[in-house]
Parts: C-alpha cells; sequence; structure tokens
C-alpha cells in the first residue's frame, strides 16, 4: 500500500509540474525557466519508472502473466 501510495504522489507531483510550465509557455516569458518544471517532470518520471524496475525485481509486485 505504501508503494501505491509513492507512486499516486510522484504522478500528482509530475501532473502538477506540467500545469505550472503550461502558462509560461502560453505567455512566453516568465522569471523562471520552463525548463526547470519539465525537467523535475521527466525526473520524477524516471524516480517512478525506477521505483517500478525495482519492485518488480523484489517481488513486490508481480506482472501480469497473461495480457488477454
Amino acid at each position: 500500500m505504501l508503494l501505491k501510495g509513492i507512486l499516486v504522489c510522484l504522478l500528482v507531483f509530475i501532473v502538477f509540474n506540467l500545469f505550472r510550465a503550461l502558462p509560461i509557455m502560453l505567455k512566453g516569458q516568465s522569471d523562471v525557466p520552463m525548463s526547470r518544471f519539465l525537467g523535475r517532470r521527466v525526473l520524477f518520471s524516471v524516480i517512478a519508472f525506477v521505483i517500478l524496475l525495482v519492485a518488480l525485481a523484489t517481488g513486490v509486485i508481480e506482472p501480469n502473466s497473461r495480457p488477454y
């Protein structure tokens, strides 16, 4: 359950950073560069992916053996 909570928090933070970059992208000028928010989004996406890979490798979660 803790793993699911961590992944949900990461996904919410990813979407939050995406929406923080949206006004900067639309207006074009800001004090903070758009790459800061998009870079955070990519970083937390990689962290979520690594957490999933580690959970699969350790057996915490199991992949679906029959995809259909």
